[in-house]
């Protein structure tokens, strides 16, 4: 009489295959569940006319970024989105902010025009993101005069801003752009070019505004509208008053004073800015910066905007060992050695505005 082992009948394939394939389509499963939840990660470009394009999506390695509203970046004078898919003006950032969770979007608006104009054109781009995301509101984010862009969004479609943050942006004008406009046209209140010098200057703005856009993606049929002389008026120290006038939420009282607001109409006010010029001794563009500091004559600045200039809402801080371009993480991230990395700096503000269930 034969006794038939029951070990030797459980391991036979016909016995175990069927569970090890169920057990396999388990976890392939929740694989794939895993791999969807981790690439939450987005990043879209905005640049106009052509609308959002989705650029890149990633796994993502933490949520320390993950906000409840998209992150919208607005670049500054002369700005683009990828320069002939080279040079990113945000080098770097979005990617890093993707890693924690956020979902991204550039813009492109006029290289140069003022900041109403560019605003309505930014306003466009945050109506598209709202209804690609399916998220009623946008955190944004604005570099230089980009920081002057959003605040116009702020004030005339707060229901679309959960927050602004500026970064080095001057927000009560340039002493830069004081220069310029002193030397090249000191008597003009109107806003339009009144000789040839000015007009040559506004032309070769203009010029570099459509090569931006050209760079951009932009068609030769939709270049935008480029104002080199407006952009100068509008970033004065007058052109500041007169916008600031309209616009006055979370702003100082005086020109080297706090903010004593950080929150006004529902939407968080944030500011960030550095000092000092020659940041790399490796990058040109410093010793470019070192030159249109000049005109601040002591005043702390970045090259093209004081710290007193840079002030909205919560100031995060204003001396960051940052030149005006290392606060966009350009030239190729050439910044200072044993300062906050920019993309850090950026990292830590979105992570401030998901804590705050923005």
């Amino acid at each position: 009489m034969t006794i038939e082992f029951p070990l030797r009948r459980v391991l036979m394939p016909s016995a175990f295959l069927p569970s090890l394939g169920a057990i396999s389509a388990g976890l392939l499963l929740m694989a794939l569940q895993t791999t969807s939840a981790q690439a939450a990660g987005q990043y879209y470009n905005c640049a106009n006319p052509t609308g959002c394009k989705l650029v890149d999506s990633q796994y993502v390695t933490s949520n320390y970024t993950k906000t409840q509203y998209p992150v919208v970046l607005a670049h500054g004078l002369g700005g683009f989105t990828t320069l002939f898919g080279v040079i990113d003006y945000f080098n770097g950032i979005p990617e890093d902010l993707m890693k924690g969770g956020s979902e991204v979007y550039t813009t492109k608006t006029s290289a140069a025009n003022n900041s109403e104009i560019r605003g309505e054109q930014l306003l466009q781009q945050v109506k598209t993101i709202t209804a690609i995301s399916g998220k009623s509101k946008v955190n944004l984010f604005g570099h230089s005069q980009g920081g002057i862009d959003i605040r116009y969004i702020a004030g005339v479609a707060p229901k679309y801003v959960a927050s602004v943050t500026a970064i080095s942006s001057p927000e009560q004008g340039s002493k830069t752009a004081d220069f310029v406009r002193n030397t090249l046209d000191p008597n003009n209140d109107t806003g339009t070019p009144s000789n040839v010098t000015t007009q040559l200057v506004s032309g070769l703005f203009n010029l570099i505004g459509g090569f931006t856009d050209i760079g951009s993606g932009i068609s030769f049929e939709e270049i935008q509208q480029q104002d080199g002389w407006q952009a100068v008026v509008a970033l004065s120290t007058d052109g500041a008053a007169l916008f600031n006038a309209k616009f006055p939420a979370a702003m100082p009282t005086s020109y080297c004073g706090q903010p004593t607001s950080t929150a006004v109409n529902g939407i968080k006010y944030y500011s960030f800015s550095g000092v000092g010029q020659i940041t790399s001794a490796l990058d040109p563009t410093d010793y470019l910066l070192a030159a249109t500091g000049i005109p601040f004559a002591g005043d702390s600045n970045d090259g093209l905007v004081s710290a007193c200039s840079s002030r909205l809402g919560y100031v995060i801080r204003d001396n960051y060992r940052m030149n005006h371009l290392d606060s966009a993480n350009q030239l190729l991230g050439l910044t200072a050695w044993g300062e906050s990395e920019p993309k850090s700096i950026y990292r830590t503000q979105v992570s401030r505005l998901k804590k705050a269930n923005l």
